[in-house]
């Protein structure tokens, strides 16, 4: 059996991810060979709106010190972690989809050399919006993430990576990402830079 591709979803908060995510558990056929990973976090379950594993920092040092992930690292204050698992998982053919970071992307390509990087970006303005609606920052904090966002994304200029565009209607950019994970855009799969149309 051939391995699995690793895609590596990233970008910066509030450019739509776990809706994208959400998005792909709702349209992957039955009979899909697709895992999305769920990442442990050492914040409580229903924060931010991720189906993620909630973690005390305490438990995720033990299975951080006993290998249990297969990626690791530390944002805004809290820890995040990949279960090795998907080692498996990509050996035995699946195609696995993790929500990564982009401050740990060559970290994970050292580890992963064929991880397909996929880059969530929307615009300023439109980023802007989606922040100040869900209400859980000031303009101050606001404003940073918006700065961390743009030097962040300007250090990926140079990355071999496909660009994904989330600014228009859930279902564009969530039907590119389908067809790509399942090997329908193979145009997208061989031009990594090509940009994803907005809608």
């Amino acid at each position: 059996m051939q391995p699995g591709q690793l895609f590596y979803l990233m970008g910066a908060s509030g450019v739509g991810k776990d809706s994208l995510l959400d998005y792909l558990r709702a349209h992957l056929p039955v009979d899909a060979r697709v895992l999305l990973a769920r990442r442990y976090i050492t914040r409580p379950a229903g924060v931010d709106g991720e189906n993620h594993i909630a973690i005390t920092p305490e438990a995720f040092r033990e299975r951080q010190a006993r290998g249990a992930f297969a990626m690791h690292w530390r944002s805004h204050g809290f820890e995040y972690g990949i279960d090795r698992r998907i080692d498996d998982d990509l050996s035995a053919g699946w195609q696995v989809v993790v929500n990564g970071s982009r401050h740990y992307l060559e970290s994970a390509r050292r580890r992963y050399p064929t991880l397909q990087p996929i880059l969530v970006s929307v615009s300023h303005d439109q980023l802007f919006e989606r922040l100040v609606k869900r209400g859980r920052e000031g303009p101050e904090d606001i404003e940073r993430r918006l700065q961390r966002a743009e030097t962040l994304d300007a250090q990926l200029a140079d990355q071999s990576l496909y660009r994904l565009r989330n600014d228009g209607p859930l279902e564009v950019a969530g039907n590119q990402l389908l067809e790509m994970i399942m090997g329908v855009g193979s145009e997208a799969r061989t031009s990594p830079r090509a940009a994803a149309a907005s809608g």
